[in-house]
């Protein structure tokens, strides 16, 4: 038997295969039908899904350019020294390490370069707007190490210097994290620079959900302040899904040898190109402009839903995501979630600051806005899209042929028309 294809060749898969062919066509269907409000969802250039789709797929190569443990790498070796000197470049880094593959193995990396079982980490809880990956129980962070979890001000509902400041002198951690998945505002990396001085912590900055907005100058970078800087590619820096590390020259050996051989095998040199892709389009002055309206539009979406009683929490956003608490509508986030999805939005609920739901049902709902801004929308759509959001979660039922989901669907569909995925 002779193997049908070779390359990138849709009409020859779909030939081949046409139930993958066939989902494939349906996931392009769903994003070109629907708004797309997931905060750490984006639509990658066709430059990056071509780079994805490439031969570099088929080579295993163990190790670091020009230092690996099989033969015939010396095109790989190319590609990743060049992901490896953009990513260096675009954050102004002493040193990169592009072969992680995804953020939560970037994390692990960090955790095993400068940890060892039963070392504690203070990190922002999950409930507050961290990550699972950053001591959470149900996590190997959770179940390795000893996470002390910091919180958010009542009244402010962002981070609590002074308390992490507090519990970094009681429990003197290995680590100090900042960063999470469902932080509005930017962070005060000086102030965390001050603290893991004081105790004598390294200062480590996930930084997968806003390092876009850095890479387009929009911004603070935590780059000058952090030890270590790890991320994922695929949110507002709208590259492939996988992740990344930078960090000061003198933790570049301890950082390489917790990639590989601590946490991973052979690297996905195909992904590695895609980022390498990625990193070059983030410094373009298009890029910048983009982030910059990523910001606009997450700003104007957010004050447009509070307008509807959809409270931002923070009282806004800095970034590309907000937070909203529905408790003064009467929805819960579960409900916000599936009526907004019969109407043609996908978001998603969300714990709010001391919710008092539980986290499967949730007290809110996260909107983000790299997706709609990929697509060219702007500041007057989102007023558009805030009033659906509100329509859909308040009057549906979570029924697609409901009346008021089929009426706000055609909406959605009036709107992504102007404003295409992958236009045609």
């Amino acid at each position: 038997m002779t193997t049908p294809f070779y390359g990138s060749d849709f009409d020859a898969l779909e030939a081949f295969d046409p139930d993958i062919a066939g989902v494939l066509l349906s996931e392009l269907g769903r994003l070109r039908s629907g708004l797309q409000l997931i905060a750490s969802e984006n639509m990658s250039s066709p430059a990056v899904l071509t780079a994805l789709g490439s031969t570099l797929s088929n080579k295993y190569a163990e190790g670091y350019p020009g230092r690996r443990y099989y033969g015939g790498c010396s095109e790989v070796d190319k590609a990743e020294t060049i992901a490896i000197e953009r990513a260096k470049a675009l954050f102004g880094a002493d040193h990169a390490n592009v072969q992680p593959h995804s953020g939560a193995s970037a994390n692990q990396a960090v955790y095993g370069a400068f940890m060892s079982p039963g070392d504690t980490i203070l990190a922002m809880s999950l409930p507050m707007g961290g990550h699972l990956t950053h001591g959470t129980k149900v996590s190997f962070s959770g179940k390795w190490f000893n996470a002390i979890g910091y919180g958010v001000d009542r009244q402010t509902e962002d981070i609590d210097y002074d308390e992490v400041e507090r519990l970094a002198k009681e429990h003197r951690p290995k680590v100090l994290l900042a960063g999470g998945s469902a932080i509005p505002r930017t962070i005060d990396f000086a102030r965390f620079r001050a603290i893991a001085d004081e105790v004598g912590a390294i200062f480590w900055v996930d930084a997968a959900h806003f390092i876009g907005l850095v890479a387009g100058k929009a911004i603070p970078s935590p780059v000058p302040y952090a030890d270590v800087v790890s991320f994922t590619t695929h949110k507002v820096l709208r590259g492939p899904r996988s992740g990344a590390i930078v960090c000061k020259e003198e933790h570049a050996k301890a950082i390489d040898k917790a990639v590989f051989p601590m946490m991973q095998g052979g690297p996905q040199m195909h992904t590695i190109a895609a980022k390498a892709v990625n990193f070059k389009e983030c410094a373009t002055p298009e890029y910048a402009q983009y982030a910059t309206q990523v910001i606009a539009n997450a700003q104007q979406l957010a004050t447009s839903l509070g307008e509807r009683g959809i409270r931002p929490t923070t009282g806004g956003t800095d970034t590309h995501l907000s937070l909203h608490d529905l408790q003064g509508i009467g929805v819960t986030g579960a409900d916000a979630e599936k009526r907004a999805d019969a109407a043609g939005i996908v978001l998603n609920k969300n714990a709010i600051p001391f919710d008092p739901a539980k986290p499967n049902i949730a007290s809110g709902i996260r909107v983000g806005s790299p997706s709609v801004t990929t697509q060219g929308m702007g500041t007057e759509e989102m007023k558009l899209i805030a009033e659906l959001i509100h329509t859909a979660i308040t009057q549906g039922d979570g029924d697609p042929e409901h009346q008021v989901a089929r009426d706000v669907r055609a909406q959605v569909s009036e709107l992504v028309e102007r404003f295409p995925a992958y236009p045609r």
